[in-house]
């Protein structure tokens, strides 16, 4: 499967693993589920994400059980490279995706994002977002919510919001920043039911 990054209507298409899409640039890239290839490049790019401490709760890198349990156990995970799983040096990007709680509210997912910082500003954010948007959809989940959105993350806010994501409360001081500073933390939703 091929698409665009300029399609906007991504969350009503059924999708196949691999998707071959191009960024806002030209870029090629290529989604892929992810499964034991894809553990080291993630392991990799999950490293840089921790110690840059925007935007994930990790105050240090996870052991391994530890970094398994976040990215991969009981989540479909897909991982971005570019130009494809067999030509990339490393991955761009990543998301995992996982019910939110269990049992009778299981059909609300919860989401988390990665994008490697050389490729940040070209679209791979929003392709990896609309992505997860029609593999939840598929999955049978109603609806998506990230509990933990840093509040000075202001480009992971502005695309959630232009991804039709609403602000549902903010947990005040709910994140230790690197300079020990705290930042409140924005609670965000989103419906995928038909409106």
């Amino acid at each position: 499967m091929t698409i665009d990054f300029r399609e906007r209507r991504l969350s009503h298409m059924s999708l196949t693993f691999p998707v071959d899409a191009k960024l806002k640039d030209g870029s090629p890239v290529q989604l892929v589920l992810a499964d034991e290839r894809d553990v080291e490049p993630l392991r990799r790019l999950y490293r840089v994400i921790v110690e840059e401490g925007n935007s994930y709760p990790h105050d240090r890198f996870p052991e391994q059980d530890d970094f398994m349990d976040y990215w991969f156990h009981g989540k479909s995970t897909v991982a971005a490279y570019v130009p494809d799983r067999a030509g990339a040096a490393g991955m761009v990007g990543a998301f995992y995706l996982k019910p939110n709680w269990p049992g009778r509210a299981r059909h609300v997912a919860n989401a988390g994002f990665i994008v490697a910082p050389d490729w940040r500003g070209k679209g791979l954010g929003w392709l990896l977002g609309t992505t997860m948007l029609a593999h939840a959809k598929q999955l049978g989940y109603r609806g998506v919510i990230f509990n933990l959105v840093f509040s000075e993350n202001v480009v992971a806010r502005r695309l959630w919001d232009k991804l039709g994501f609403k602000e549902l409360g903010v947990v005040p001081g709910a994140v230790r920043k690197n300079d020990g500073m705290y930042q409140d933390a924005v609670i965000m939703f989103r419906s995928l039911l038909e409106r």
